[in-house]
């Protein structure tokens, strides 16, 4: 079943924001989509599926004529489409003297100034006063007025990701140090002290995917010690990196070749922190060169 999120609510309440925290925990954004053009968008979700199947959006008066069109959609879709797609629409506001700090601090247009002849509170409360109909209508209300950004974003995190450790990546990452470290990692682990399976006939040829090389390899006493410290530092770092509010976290593991030692540990090191729950992605950059 595909997710939609909707966001609406004034202009400058944070809505750019919002898009930005769900995007960080992997849903699919669209900024001012017309409303018009709403369920013809879901439509295309619902048959490409995969990353278009968690979808978050802004519509608001940008989008269209009045903020009752928008509830409107929403209650029809809600009914219409309820054993396709899961709805939920979010709708942010703030205090008068909040909203118009922020445009004037931001230096940024309100969308309504042009009708109001640059006007911004005639423009806000204009916009407050249509907002009535999407309180209705709305699963959740988030007055911004006292959040700062991160804040804000925290707190989407929290009711939109089922668990905390899904709103960070961690891509780990095998690499051969003969052709270059990777610039993206940010912890890198050397392998190259470690036996190396390359020196025996009937290994040399094959990968750290394999059990056969994974077992020379784990074999050596010092192997099991290096795993034992770096899983347990990666335990102890991983929560502390994500209380910070990083969304992802790249984790090297090389060795001369890329083939066998830091694939082994690229292996079994993802294996170990997906049992924490974790969102791992396993990458091995450099085996299958000169195969």
């Amino acid at each position: 079943m595909m997710e939609l999120i909707l966001v609406t609510g004034m202009a400058g309440a944070g809505k750019s924001c919002v898009l930005n925290a769900m995007e960080d925990i992997g849903y699919y954004v669209v900024d001012n989509l017309p409303l018009t053009f709403l369920r013809q968008f879901i439509g295309h979700c619902l048959e490409k599926g995969g990353k278009l199947s968690r979808v978050a959006m802004v519509i608001d008066i940008r989008s269209c004529e009045r903020y009752a069109e928008l509830a409107e959609a929403y209650r029809s879709l809600k009914i219409d489409m309820r054993n396709d797609v899961r709805c939920r629409l979010i709708c942010l506001e703030a205090s008068e003297q909040v909203l118009a700090t922020r445009f004037r601090t931001a230096r940024r247009l309100h969308p309504l100034a042009e009708r109001f002849e640059g006007d911004i509170p005639r423009a806000i409360a204009y916009e407050r006063e249509h907002l009535e109909t999407i309180r209705a209508a709305a699963d959740m209300m988030l007055d911004t007025s006292l959040l700062s950004t991160s804040q804000l974003k925290e707190q989407v995190k929290m009711q939109f990701t089922a668990h905390l450790t899904d709103a960070m990546l961690i891509q780990v990452m095998s690499f051969g140090f003969k052709y270059g470290a990777p610039l993206e990692a940010d912890l890198v682990f050397d392998m190259r002290c470690l036996p190396n399976p390359y020196y025996i006939p009937e290994l040399r040829h094959h990968t750290g995917m394999e059990s056969c090389v994974q077992e020379y390899v784990m074999a050596a006493d010092a192997s099991k010690e290096y795993y034992e410290k770096i899983t347990n530092m990666l335990d102890f770092l991983i929560p502390l990196y994500i209380s910070e509010g990083r969304t992802q976290l790249v984790i090297g593991f090389g060795c001369t070749g890329g083939h066998h030692r830091s694939v082994t540990f690229a292996e079994l090191v993802s294996e170990h922190l997906r049992k924490n729950d974790l969102h791992i992605v396993t990458l091995h950059r450099d085996y299958k060169k000169e195969k």
